[in-house]
């Protein structure tokens, strides 16, 4: 798997899960809705944390710098 997110994308994904997580924390979500943006910000974690993100590669979308 090559790397397709750069800094500033991976950044805003972990931003996200902290939000979801927070929100949840703090009893503003709650149900399925609670579960579902918690998976979502657990995916969020998970593909920062490798660098490579599997809808960008279907996209084609890649934003990460280019090594020359």
């Amino acid at each position: 798997m090559k790397k397709n997110m750069g800094g500033a994308d991976r950044t805003i994904r972990i931003l996200l899960a902290l939000g979801a997580g927070a929100l949840y924390y703090f009893d503003v979500i709650t149900g399925a809705m609670a579960y579902v943006l918690l998976t979502l910000a657990g995916i969020f974690v998970l593909t920062s944390f490798v660098g490579f993100c599997p809808l960008y590669t279907l996209f084609g979308i890649k934003t990460c710098k280019v090594k020359n």
